[in-house]
């Protein structure tokens, strides 16, 4: 793809969305057209119905753990990890312009987004807590409806599409909030040569199931460790119809993509229907998006995208 050329990117939310901003942080390079969806699979639905949208994805968030329903998803559809992003979540309060948290009576958010500021909370005891299905969209609902006496929890960018006034920042109670997205589409073996080429593919995501005896993970790790292979997330989820058999889905890292190869083809024969999700370069902590800091740098570009 060119550096300017647009790309559309199907996220779960609307506009001012935590994913709309991972999706921009990682395509920072390039014109971004946001398709939002309500739910998940409706990511999926509408990246079948048009190849050319790519999409993203949560998968994993430091507080909560795995996003269990999202590694179904994705082994079904079918679709390929081409990347991650890594972006640093802050929640802040925000309402209509000229109130102050002493005028707030509920404050809406996503009930994910309320549990963490959870502590900050308890400071202002006279506000009534009410669950939503969105961050954003709690936000986008205040200023449709012009509701005073309302706040929500959501993004920067979320305040600047919206036109709230942000009462508190980071209000969320563990700085240490990070979700992991992954982005998904159709393989392009162009581009994964390229990147083949320039030697940046050092991550792969793959799935497999084992036989139900003693000491067959073991195995695959013993063997994943002589490659030198780096085991940096393994997440096991039962097999429907099939008693105490699972699939593993697990992430790996290495230096050197042959012998990465080596030890594919050293486990598949302990493995069932091993699987490559996807072969990409991995998020570095210098890749890492700051937020608060990123929001400020795009939001000229998010508004008149929209």
């Amino acid at each position: 793809m060119s550096k300017n050329k647009t790309i559309q990117v199907a996220i779960q939310g609307i506009p001012g969305a935590n994913h709309e901003i991972a999706a921009r942080a990682y395509f920072k390079d390039k014109e971004v057209e946001v398709v939002p969806c309500h739910t998940f699979q409706e990511v999926f639905d509408v990246m079948q119905s048009n190849p050319k949208i790519l999409g993203i994805m949560a998968i994993e968030n430091t507080l909560v753990g795995s996003l269990l329903p999202n590694y179904t998803m994705l082994r079904e559809s079918g679709f390929n990890v081409q990347g991650e992003h890594k972006l640093r979540i802050k929640h802040h309060l925000m309402a209509l312009p000229g109130q102050n948290i002493n005028d707030l009576k509920e404050v809406h958010s996503h009930p994910m987004a309320l549990a963490q500021c959870e502590e900050f909370f308890k400071k202002h005891p006279h506000i009534k807590l009410i669950e939503s299905e969105d961050t954003a969209f709690s936000a986008k609902t205040i200023s449709d409806k012009k509701l005073k006496g309302t706040g929500a929890i959501a993004s920067s960018l979320a305040a600047e599409l919206y036109n709230l006034e942000i009462i508190e920042r980071s209000i969320e109670t563990n700085k240490h909030n990070y979700t992991r997205f992954l982005i998904i589409g159709q393989e392009n073996k162009a581009v994964k040569a390229e990147l083949l080429e320039q030697n940046k593919i050092n991550k792969a995501s793959l799935v497999f199931s084992l036989p139900h005896e003693e000491g067959s993970l073991s195995k695959i790790l013993t063997i994943l460790a002589f490659y030198n292979i780096n085991l940096t997330k393994i997440q096991s989820l039962p097999i429907v119809g099939i008693e105490w058999e699972y699939l593993f889905y697990i992430d790996v890292m290495f230096d050197n993509y042959e012998r990465y190869l080596q030890s594919l083809d050293a486990i598949r024969p302990l493995c069932k229907k091993l699987r490559v999700l996807g072969e990409y370069e991995a998020c570095t902590a210098t890749q890492t998006t700051n937020g608060e800091t990123f929001e400020k740098e795009k939001v000229h570009n998010a508004l008149t995208s929209i």
